[in-house]
């Protein structure tokens, strides 16, 4: 397991917990508004599971949750990684693109995944274009139904960029995703690690329209940083 980076504690990641954040390295999109840019070819290391299992044992009276992001952690088997975690009495977030509905089955069947967060790149028209690589959107469907028809916790969210997203983008979203628990529309911030420049935010109202035009599909839309 590559381990890219670690936020040592996060407030906001995992909904009800205090946690931290475990950045593996790797990842099969390549989204041009993506911030972790430096880490997608999957070279990146800069912690041993060696250092990260120690820094776990330390912080069990401190920390209780875990959120495991990437990249794309999906990319390789999680389940012995998960279950070290799991039993050191931890909570269990996992970040996800839905490519690999399979796989993220199997770990939630498991009981090795207490909290999912699904990203949703953008309408399935208009999804290879937001994820920069050729998609298999049935994979993506199917991971999202999973969630949706599930008992496990999840939230779907949508990281909104100017150039890539319009107005009937969230209508068809909203279509696709109706009934969800939870949607957060979160703002791209432009920083030197986006993988493609150029790119800048939606203006507040823009955002709070997109928010709108989902509501009628999805009660429960929320805009990061406004909850």
């Amino acid at each position: 397991m590559k381990i890219a980076g670690l936020q040592k504690t996060t407030l906001l990641d995992f909904p009800g917990r205090v946690a931290c954040t475990v950045f593996l390295s790797g990842c099969n999109f390549r989204c041009p508004f993506c911030q972790n840019s430096e880490i997608l070819d999957g070279s990146s290391e800069n912690y041993s599971e060696e250092e990260l299992f120690s820094f776990l044992e330390k912080r069990r009276n401190i920390l209780d949750g875990v959120c495991v992001s990437g990249g794309e952690p999906l990319l390789g088997d999680l389940s012995d990684f998960l279950k070290k975690i799991k039993d050191l009495g931890y909570a269990v977030k996992l970040d996800t693109n839905g490519a690999f509905p399979a796989r993220l089955r199997d770990l939630c069947e498991k009981n090795l995944v207490d909290f999912v967060a699904m990203d949703i790149k953008n309408a399935p028209d208009r999804y290879e274009k937001t994820a920069g690589v050729k998609v298999n959107i049935d994979a993506i469907k199917e991971s999202a139904d999973f969630l949706l028809h599930g008992k496990i916790g999840y939230e779907f969210r949508t990281t909104v960029v100017k150039e890539l997203h319009r107005a009937e983008d969230f209508v068809r979203i909203g279509q696709w995703l109706k009934g969800a628990n939870r949607y957060f529309l979160q703002t791209f911030r432009d920083s030197e690690n986006v993988l493609k420049r150029g790119l800048s935010p939606c203006s507040d109202e823009d955002m709070r329209t997109f928010k709108e035009l989902l509501r009628p599909f999805i009660p429960n839309v929320l805009i990061r940083g406004e909850e």
